[in-house]
């Protein structure tokens, strides 16, 4: 029971006390595992846990899209809004469906956006 404790002690501070760069990645983590869980629950013909699983990740697509400030971000910034867009339509067409064949096209996509934050934020303190 402690060891829970501790943990959920220590995953609370590392969220309340994260940058927003840390955030994002945070977020970022979730949506890969969030889309290979839901992504191999399709496959298990487990439609509760795909289903709840591809909500989280949509959830995330939806919070980077609200938070996202496309007046302030230069010419990147309406392309990553495309981007984001289009990840949460496909996630919701594979709930529909529950087809892991779109999951196996956006997965990729969700790795390369965590990828890519995570390289801007290791040049960003580099400087």
């Amino acid at each position: 029971m402690y060891a829970g404790n501790a943990y959920n002690t220590y995953k609370n501070n590392s969220i309340n006390y994260a940058s927003k760069e840390q955030l994002l990645l945070m977020l970022l983590d979730g949506a890969v595992k969030f889309s290979k869980i839901a992504r191999q629950a399709i496959l298990d013909k487990d439609v509760k846990k795909a289903h709840e699983n591809i909500i989280k990740t949509q959830n995330i697509f939806y919070e980077l899209m609200s938070t996202l400030d496309v007046s302030k971000g230069g010419d990147w910034a309406p392309k990553l809004m495309s981007i984001y867009e289009f990840i949460a339509n496909k996630l919701m067409m594979a709930n529909i469906k529950k087809d892991a064949a779109i999951m196996d096209e956006i997965i990729p996509l969700i790795e390369d956006i965590k990828d890519t934050w995570n390289e801007a934020y290791k040049l960003s303190k580099s400087r």
